[in-house]
């Protein structure tokens, strides 16, 4: 196993965390639940069943938050961002509380640490990459996530190394091609950004070709995407450009995947933003299983 460089976990706020606790929970139980009646108050415990080998853990605290919400605990065997071993099936955590409430909150818990741990082992994954290859730029996620899970899912991005890029539209200015046909060019489109972005946000422009690049480096953009390039024509661009504007960021996106990301990387490159850090990505298999209590609670009828 391998130690996680550093508990992100602190990056979220306590009342963040209750908050989406209590949305997950009210929309996965809205009124009556009938299982309850069955499985009673009864204490239990329930251990947390990793069955997937060498996966990344991320979500706990998101996990942890929704059974503290329903008066359970839980005791972690790892930490955030460790890599699980290699076992085909590892016990990561145990659950503790009254039935109904484990039972409760299984599902939204499961749903959360699977999608986050599967997030933060593709990222994992990539980082591993980039470093073999003793690059050392930004591999970085993008905008491309779960409608109301994107705070999970940048977070996931976090704890397997790879920046989450910006966070959403008012993070950073992105001016897209849809951006620059409707103001009628880079360098005007540009100029009308900053504007208004000042000097604390970042322009980063969407080029389509090394020319359409150096144009947005003239208006002043800081970071120059070059989208769906071909390697070889992605690092002859890069390559001039670089030592035109030495101080201006080179990203590489559109169609990078895990499989040709090496394809990209070079000392030219200082970004490179994938999709596939959430689109397609595969899940971390987890189970809640309840231990069976060593004595259940007789169970009298009147005659």
């Amino acid at each position: 196993m391998t130690p996680p460089p550093s508990d992100f976990s602190h990056i979220l706020p306590p009342h963040m965390l209750t908050r989406l606790a209590r949305e997950w929970l009210a929309e996965d139980t809205p009124n009556f639940d009938p299982a309850g009646l069955c499985v009673g108050s009864l204490s239990i415990e329930a251990r947390l069943l990793c069955k997937t080998p060498c996966s990344v853990l991320a979500g706990s605290s998101f996990f942890t938050a929704v059974f503290t919400e329903l008066g359970c605990t839980v005791d972690w065997a790892y930490k955030e961002g460790a890599q699980l071993g290699p076992d085909l099936v590892t016990q990561t955590a145990v659950v503790r509380g009254p039935a109904r409430c484990v039972l409760l909150g299984e599902r939204p818990a499961l749903n959360c640490l699977a999608r986050a741990s599967g997030i933060a082992t593709r990222c994992h994954r990539l980082q591993s990459i980039a470093r073999e290859e003793g690059w050392h730029g930004h591999v970085a996620g993008t905008r491309k996530t779960t409608p109301g899970f994107r705070l999970v899912e940048k977070y996931a991005m976090l704890v397997g190394g790879v920046s989450m890029h910006r966070h959403d539209l008012s993070g950073m200015v992105m001016l897209k091609d849809n951006h620059i046909w409707a103001s009628g060019s880079i360098t005007q489109a540009v100029r009308d950004a900053r504007s208004v972005c000042g000097f604390s946000s970042k322009i980063e422009v969407e080029c389509g070709s090394r020319e359409e690049a150096s144009e947005a480096a003239l208006a002043g953009a800081d970071v120059l995407m070059l989208d769906n390039f071909k390697p070889q024509e992605f690092h002859a661009a890069a390559r001039v450009l670089k030592e035109e504007f030495p101080t201006v960021l080179i990203e590489a996106s559109g169609g990078v995947t895990t499989e040709s990301l090496s394809e990209y990387l070079s000392p030219d490159v200082d970004i490179i933003s994938l999709g596939c850090v959430t689109q397609g990505c595969p899940v971390v298999d987890f189970s809640l299983k309840v231990q069976k209590p060593a004595s259940f609670p007789v169970t009298f009828q009147s005659p």
